[in-house]
């Protein structure tokens, strides 16, 4: 996954289960054990890579697009087969095919680890994307599966504590393993974890499958993977060849003509992964539409601030992944009061104003310059953005499982799943675009105005697609060394700031979605069924 929070849903995916014959209480504790692990799999992958990044880079001499793709590749397999993924577990058996994807998820950690360049890193994180789709709704699914209504609510506490943990660890574990031992580590570590989970599910967790077995929808993966991978491709590529470029003209047109194919594919099969008569529901398309605007705003933003505070503040990998625990925890320990919040004046309201308030955490993080103190700079964004995502993500779960009839509340929690991870997909993408754009022109003025020779000029022009981690050349005085080094970290600032203010933006936009389509209860509004 790539932002620092789980995705909205995971708990309505698991409350929507259906168990009609529980595990019996004493696999109850290796169920949870098998499923905690399991998911932390994924959950530390997404956030330790993200802090792992600028070491890479170095290290394979990558540009940012490398980088990007590296997050990206991951999460187009994630995001585009999810649902199916789901689906197959319903089909050949919950536990079979979550201990597949753990395997798959292992050995791509394992190729990843070994990888020697940029091009061997990104497909093996495509793989693990593939073993990620298999595993994630596979760990939800067993846990609504396994437990009684009455004691589904004690294991999705346990779970969601445990996921919580994870998620504080997780970048501080991922930054002192590339500061001790090196950003290889933060895969090989995925391999032991795996192997414990898939000798528990083994022996500790039984198999469960559903009677209804209909049709995959393997036409339906195919078109979204491709339509997407082709979207995100052309968007990427156009960073550095431009919009006008046959290439990237031909990309995204290819991938318009697959994404409305895949719509038209979903509207007419017997079993699509993407009902979507669930769309007629306004509460339910909106909470969809709101979703996509505030983790877009998130997935992307966060995908720069590692790199802001490693390459640019010199933050060590550790104290980075450190920083960000205030936005974990402040969500961690607000999530069950925001629920209570809905109880009390329903959701709309924390609806519009949470993101109001994590759009004014994004325009806090457009105020840091070049050093000083984290309590001043970054703390105050993370703690803001912190309160205004804690008091939006338990109502979004509620309004997504309550715009639609109860027997369709784990389709319509998976698809608002997707629709994040999707979301953090694209805008990572085309923040990626905008985030050059400002780079270039900055780096240009401010390397004008320097005297440096032409050569190393030319040499930072070449490199210019690493951002700040462009090499300085090793025949420069020390006073040229730092005068250019300047020049590089205040572009990428200025490239940072319009980055954070887009997300700040998309999180307005996310406010104004709910204000006109959020319904105030939105149980008492009319459901869709999606048949």
């Amino acid at each position: 996954m790539t932002t620092l929070i789980r995705e909205p849903c995971d708990d309505g995916v698991i409350r929507s289960g259906l168990s009609a014959s529980p595990c019996a209480k004493s696999s109850g504790k290796w169920v949870l054990a098998a499923t905690i692990l399991g998911s932390s799999l994924a959950f530390i992958d997404g956030t330790v890579v993200n802090v792992a990044l600028p070491a890479l880079q170095r290290d394979l001499n990558a540009t940012v697009v490398g980088v990007q793709w590296v997050i990206e590749a991951y999460s187009l397999l994630l995001a585009a087969l999810l649902l199916v993924g789901g689906s197959m577990g319903d089909r050949y058996g919950r536990r079979r095919i979550f201990v597949i994807g753990v395997t798959v998820f292992a050995a791509a950690s394992a190729w990843c680890g070994f990888a020697s360049g940029i091009g061997q890193l990104i497909a093996a994180r495509a793989v693990q994307g593939i073993g990620a789709a298999l595993l994630v709704p596979g760990s939800l699914a067993i846990i609504s599966n396994s437990f009684s209504e009455e004691e589904r609510g004690k294991a999705i506490g346990t779970w969601s504590g445990f996921s919580a943990i994870t998620a504080a660890i997780g970048p501080v574990l991922g930054g002192w393993l590339v500061e001790t031992i090196s950003w290889r580590a933060v895969f090989f570590i995925n391999i032991p974890l795996a192997i414990l989970v898939i000798v528990i599910s083994l022996r500790h967790v039984p198999e469960s499958s559903n009677a209804a077995k209909g049709r995959l929808d393997w036409s339906g993966a195919i078109l979204a993977t491709l339509g997407l991978g082709a979207l995100v491709y052309g968007l990427i590529e156009s960073s550095s060849c431009g919009f006008a470029h046959v290439a990237v003209i031909s990309t995204l047109t290819t991938a318009i003509v697959l994404l409305a194919v895949f719509v038209i594919v979903e509207a007419r099969i017997r079993n699509p992964m993407l009902p979507l008569a669930l769309f007629r529901s306004r509460t339910f398309a909106g909470a969809n539409l709101l979703t996509f605007l505030l983790y877009g705003a998130l997935g992307g933003t966060l995908f720069f601030l590692p790199l802001n505070l490693i390459q640019v503040q010199r933050y060590s990998p550790t104290a980075a992944g450190a920083a960000l625990l205030p936005l974990i925890l402040i969500i961690f320990l607000l999530s069950r009061w925001s629920g209570a919040l809905v109880q009390r004046c329903g959701a709309k309201l924390p609806l519009v104003i949470g993101p109001l308030i994590a759009a004014a955490g994004f325009a806090l993080f457009a105020r840091p310059a070049v050093g000083g103190a984290y309590w001043t700079t970054f703390f105050p964004a993370l703690v803001v953005l912190g309160i205004g995502m804690a008091a939006s993500v338990a109502p979004l779960t509620t309004t997504v499982m309550s715009s639609v009839a109860g027997d369709r509340a784990g389709v319509a929690s998976g698809i608002n799943n997707a629709v994040s991870r999707t979301a953090g997909l694209l805008s990572i993408a085309v923040l990626g675009i905008v985030m050059l754009h400002i780079f270039d022109r900055s780096l240009d003025g401010r390397l004008a105005k320097l005297e440096a020779s032409p050569s190393v000029k030319q040499s930072l022009y070449a490199q210019r697609s690493r951002l700040a981690g462009i090499e300085l050349p090793e025949a420069i005085s020390p006073e040229t060394r730092v005068l250019l080094t300047d020049a590089i970290d205040g572009s990428f600032v200025d490239g940072f700031r319009y980055v954070m203010l887009i997300g700040a933006a998309l999180a307005l936009g996310s406010a104004v979605t709910a204000l006109l389509l959020i319904h105030p209860h939105p149980s008492s509004v009319p459901a869709a069924n999606g048949s």
